[in-house]
């Protein structure tokens, strides 16, 4: 991949089908439970990228067989039908906040001493209250970084069971690494959410994946509080891997901003994945959806305007939607979406930055940001190591000339074959 890339404008209309890659978190959320689960696992349409094969080494080294077919999207897993059985290992995450967030979970289940580290900015994402709920089951945990950040050292002991209480406002993938955990707990789990959770649909889609591979939880409250029989088990299936919802989104934005027609074929309203709800934004802004079976179409060209909205359920397309905006009449407010400064970079202040270098006037609030469509120009865009920034911006390109996109070798983390995809629907 080169150093950057110069997006093309595109004249438009658009009319193309497309299907991305399997969608991370299904992904990573399967391989913990295909690995703890009785036997065989075979897993379709799986993600082949930086964050899976970051969570596929740590399992490997953690003991784990796994065999890859078809590219890597199929794999053949035989669990463990329990607790890691390595006495530790030492696990490196890159920056994939999954891997290190369910992992954490997962090594507390065994016997030994378990080190999880990642690249600079894994060390600047915090993990303490994550520790502390675990903790509170039973766990030992130093969290050995500044303001309890990673590295991660976890002398596992194995889990007793109890009441883990967790705040919900840092990151989902707390309780979903928690949860998936919680089956083989020596007794059973209660989880109780402070405050308010965000990105609800991600940890509904654990407890859907959980499900899938036979152990039962019980959420009430709107998922303040989950209650999770134990000992379970976990048993092996075959499983199938819905294409990633966030992924698809950039191509719902293509349709958006360019015109045209674009469907995405493996999703469905009914999807795992509460990302399809982005295109329920595009509606708003003057698009057309329509809902298959088994595909999403977005139809472009009516004028784009602005729109007023709460997107903490959706907020791995608040970037996508950011870009949207810039291109439509009329401000944009992008409202309770300030977990999302926690990411790979924070997205708040990165997007309002790279959309002011574009010529849009963007006011930075602590939990979102207002967008002011100007006329835009072309500008090189910085991407701060962050998938979602290198590929939303590339959708400004479509129509703004001159974009170009800094180290967009950063989608290897997500989707290694954005850009050659990008380019097949013009």
């Amino acid at each position: 991949m080169p150093e950057s890339i110069e997006i093309q404008p595109v004249a438009g209309p658009l009319d193309a089908r497309i299907r991305p890659p399997g969608s991370k978190s299904i992904t990573n959320r399967a391989l913990v439970c295909a690995a703890l689960a009785k036997g065989r696992s075979e897993l379709r349409g799986a993600l082949d990228s930086e964050d899976t094969r970051v969570m596929l080494d740590s399992l490997t080294r953690m003991g784990l067989a796994v065999e890859t077919a078809d590219n890597a999207t199929t794999l053949r897993i035989e669990g463990w039908g329990g607790p890691p059985p390595s006495a530790g290992a030492e696990l490196f995450v890159a920056n994939s906040g999954t891997t290190m967030r369910f992992l954490t979970a997962l090594v507390s289940l065994g016997s030994g001493r378990f080190g999880l580290d990642g690249i600079a900015r894994m060390r600047e994402r915090p993990i303490g209250d994550l520790a502390d709920a675990l903790e509170q089951l039973g766990a030992q945990i130093a969290c050995e970084g500044a303001k309890r950040c990673p590295p991660v050292v976890v002398d596992a002991r194995g889990l007793a069971g109890g009441t883990a209480r967790i705040r919900g406002d840092i990151s989902s993938q707390f309780i979903s690494g928690l949860l998936m955990a919680a089956p083989y707990a020596a007794a059973p789990v209660r989880i109780e959410v402070a405050g308010e959770l965000v990105s609800q649909p991600y940890v509904a889609m654990t407890l859907k994946v959980m499900e899938a591979f036979g152990a039962a939880a019980e959420a009430s409250d709107g998922f303040g509080n989950i209650a999770i029989p134990a000992p379970q088990r976990y048993r092996g299936r075959a499983y199938e891997i819905e294409p990633d919802a966030s992924a698809a989104s950039y191509f719902f934005a293509a349709a958006a901003v360019v015109g045209g027609r674009v469907v995405v074929e493996g999703l469905s309203r009914d999807a795992l994945q509460g990302d399809v709800e982005f295109c329920e934004c595009l509606a708003q802004m003057g698009c057309t959806v329509d809902y298959g079976e088994n595909e999403i179409a977005v139809t472009g060209g009516a004028t784009l305007r602005g729109i007023d909205v709460d997107m903490n359920a959706i907020s791995d397309t608040v970037q996508t939607l950011a870009v949207v905006a810039a291109l439509a009449e009329g401000p944009t407010c992008i409202r309770r979406v300030g977990h999302i400064r926690h990411k790979e970079t924070d997205r708040i202040a990165a997007v309002a930055c790279e959309l002011r270098k574009l010529g849009a006037t963007v006011e930075e609030m602590s939990d979102g940001m207002r967008i002011t469509p100007a006329p835009l120009r072309g500008a090189t865009i910085d991407t701060y190591n962050d998938h979602r920034m290198a590929m939303s911006f590339a959708i400004a390109g479509l129509r703004v000339p001159g974009v170009v996109i800094n180290d967009p070798g950063c989608t290897d983390k997500t989707y290694p074959g954005f850009f050659c995809d990008l380019a097949s629907i013009a």
